[in-house]
């Protein structure tokens, strides 16, 4: 038995068909065949049953998934962990982390990374943990900063937590509700409300519980995009509303461009961001860099948003 025999397997179960798991692994139907009759031999099972021109894999494949993951998993960090030895082991550097944080931290953390290592590639991907967390499980990212609730479902994933989220309902200073008290979601409705485009099903229950707001969650909001920068465009120049995490406005803030509208419940959500890996995947150095920056980014924001609250 061999890794590439594992892949071939492993390719077979996720397409289930001979022809596709043949072009992904660029092998002929017959040539691929024969890798799969030879794992079954020497394993001494029967790993497909070969039915209707579609291979379904029997329970022994099935209990037999995560091990061959593994396998395969291991013997390519292996060559990337000697590969990284052998290149100096700065990069590249790949990771992820959302608008919110983003508009506020990606700027300085790539000129910090480059700073530590001249020669260092960055890949920055900006987009909402959902994606992210796909792109993480594919191995096309080194890390992200994200939700690390939804993260630590995945026995395969590594989270590291690092800030809880305070939440408002934010518009522009001169905005109407400006200086109201006991403002209510009746109020808030008079003018365009913003969704942030990405919030996990357990934050959608919560918000709607606690404004009375009717699910699907995003038919309550004028419009809802992901990006940070459209939204505070839109505060600034509109009467827009916009329910999200003090972080996500902290530009504004600073600039005394913005306020919190006095709403009633108070919006609490329980979201913590932090930083996702996979589990016992080697990291490069710049990686780590990356882990000691992040954190003491977290530190100075955490103290810098109490003052606001």
């Amino acid at each position: 038995m061999n890794t590439r025999q594992l892949q071939h397997f492993l390719a077979l179960i996720e397409t289930g068909s001979l022809s596709a798991a043949a072009d992904a692994v660029h092998l002929s139907q017959p040539a691929l065949s024969r890798s799969i009759k030879a794992l079954e031999d020497e394993l001494r099972v029967s790993l497909f049953d070969r039915t209707n021109r579609r291979l379904h894999p029997t329970p022994f494949a099935m209990e037999y998934l995560e091990r061959a993951k593994r396998i395969v998993f291991d013997e390519r960090e292996g060559a990337r962990t000697l590969g990284l030895m052998k290149n100096g082991a700065y990069g590249p550097l790949s990771f992820g982390l959302g608008s919110s944080v983003a508009i506020d931290f990606l700027a300085s953390l790539i000129q910090q990374l480059l700073a530590f290592g001249p020669g260092l590639r960055i890949q920055a991907q900006v987009h909402s943990t959902d994606v992210l967390l796909d792109a993480l499980q594919k191995e096309k990212l080194d890390f992200f900063i994200g939700d690390v609730g939804a993260a630590a479902i995945y026995p395969e994933l590594a989270v590291e937590p690092l800030y809880k989220c305070n939440f408002g309902w934010f518009a522009r200073t001169d905005h109407p509700l400006a200086g109201r008290k006991d403002v209510r979601i009746e109020d808030l409705r008079q003018h365009p409300l913003i969704g942030s485009g990405y919030i996990s099903e357990i934050l959608t229950l919560k918000m709607a519980h606690l404004y009375g707001m009717q699910l699907p969650i995003e038919n309550n909001f004028a419009a809802s995009t992901n990006n940070t920068e459209t939204v505070h465009n839109l505060i600034l120049n509109t009467n827009a509303i916009f329910p999200t995490t003090y972080l996500a406005m902290l530009k504004l803030l600073r600039e005394g461009a913005v306020t919190v509208i006095d709403v009633q419940p108070p919006f609490e959500l329980d979201l913590t961001l932090g930083i996702v890996t996979i589990r016992h995947r080697t990291l490069v150095p710049a990686a780590k860099h990356s882990f000691t920056i992040i954190r003491s980014y977290f530190e100075s924001v955490q103290k810098e948003i109490e003052a606001y609250l």
